[in-house]
């Protein structure tokens, strides 16, 4: 039995990654045979029931590695102070996550875009691959955007040479592999993509939530985030924009409209909560009645997935929430804040015209997208058709290239 040790994972409330995870454990039980994979988790209970038969599949939930004391870290290394960029991890690592680490074959680091600035510098994630690494494991960043990190200029040096020391960077996009193949000189970067594209949907009942529409116009999926507004420009209403837009795509269009949260902390935290933010939508358009409705909160990666499938259009700002409909062939417009969005779209369809960049949401430029998705309709759904199965593949052929000890 082959051992896996997935760093980067800490929680399925956010349904992306427990996505990755679903789709790895599947892929490299399809490559690798009977495999056990620890998969680390800020509460087992919690991440169990989401998962509830995780272990027939030989997933293994253990308690994530979190030291106190590494808020405080990341937040000193926000000074700008070079000796703290470089730092990385200076601190030692707890002997029982070193035997965790002893005890598996292989560690693939995933969460799609740790290795990134997007959540300040990945100081703590950079100790435990390193500590892998030290210790003679294969390490791989597995199917995830890398980068950019000049904003941080003492910085890059570190993080080039840590991530010249993986395995393999298997990245699941063109901008990520450019960065790092031209820009930071590396050799060992490969393309896949997300591993998230191979998830198997889990159907569920719609009846109870599934909004009224016009037979010849259709439900669209629609999800923001919390998140897009620290990306937002001064002064921009995003909520309002997004609000409007719906009431004129109901009023005037005739479509059903289905929120979509894609981040709900299992614990029931309002921070960075998608179903309290779409929520806010949902009460300015509470007089549209039951033709704007939201999904339920409790959903599981694989039925999102599922509900998403069935909608005519999607526009997601979650990374995963808009994989989940590329990978059902579902037109999708995406709600950019860094270069995933862009270089998903980018290798897809060859462009970046279903990107909506989020400092130029309004209600007037998700009117213009919905245009295009409707004037695009048959060509986007061939072109996806098409590419998906390629896509697929790639996953397979990811894992199969995986060096794991014999």
């Amino acid at each position: 039995m082959k051992r896996f040790y997935l760093t980067g994972q800490r929680t399925f409330g956010n349904r992306g990654c427990e996505a990755i995870v679903r789709s790895t454990v599947s892929v490299l039980r399809d490559t690798h045979g009977n495999i056990e994979v620890l998969v680390p988790s800020d509460d087992i209970a919690r991440d169990s029931a989401q998962w509830p038969d995780a272990k027939d599949y030989g997933v293994t939930f253990v308690p994530a590695y979190q030291p106190k004391y590494t808020r405080y870290w990341i937040h000193a290394q926000r000074l700008p102070l070079p000796f703290l960029k470089r730092a990385g991890w200076p601190f030692p690592i707890a002997r029982w996550f070193k035997e965790q680490i002893e005890s598996v074959d292989a560690v693939l680091s995933i969460g799609g875009d740790n290795y990134s600035l997007d959540y300040r510098l990945p100081s703590l994630l950079q100790g435990m691959d390193a500590c892998a690494m030290d210790m003679g494991k294969p390490v791989v960043i597995w199917g995830a955007s890398v980068g950019p990190f000049e904003r941080e200029t003492y910085f890059v040096p570190a993080i080039r040479n840590h991530i010249a020391r993986f395995e393999k960077v298997m990245v699941r996009e063109s901008i990520s592999f450019s960065y790092l193949t031209e820009k930071l000189g590396l050799d060992n970067v490969e393309k896949m993509v997300d591993p998230a594209f191979i998830l198997k949907a889990e159907a569920l009942d719609l009846v109870d939530f599934w909004p009224e529409h016009q037979a010849d116009s259709g439900v669209l999926g629609l999800n923001v985030s919390p998140l897009i507004e620290r990306y937002k420009r001064k002064n921009q209403n995003l909520v309002t924009e997004v609000a409007a837009f719906v009431r004129r795509l109901v009023e005037e269009r005739g479509f059903g409209v289905l929120l979509v949260p894609h981040v709900i902390p299992l614990d029931g935290s309002e921070k960075n909560n998608d179903a309290i933010y779409l929520k806010q939508i949902l009460s300015q358009c509470a007089d549209l009645g039951k033709k704007v409705t939201i999904a339920p909160s409790a959903s599981n990666a694989a039925q999102l997935k599922y509900i998403i499938s069935k909608v005519r259009f999607f526009i997601g700002a979650r990374t995963h929430a808009t994989i989940a409909a590329l990978s059902s062939t579902v037109p999708t417009v995406s709600i950019s804040y860094s270069v995933k969005a862009r270089g998903i779209n980018r290798d897809l369809f060859g462009s970046e015209e279903m990107v909506l960049p989020t400092p130029e949401l309004t209600c007037e430029s998700l009117s213009e997208k919905m245009d295009y998705l409707l004037s695009n309709e048959s060509w986007l759904r061939k072109t996806l058709a098409g590419r998906i199965p390629e896509y697929q593949s790639t996953v397979q052929q990811a894992s199969l290239c995986l060096k794991v000890p014999e």
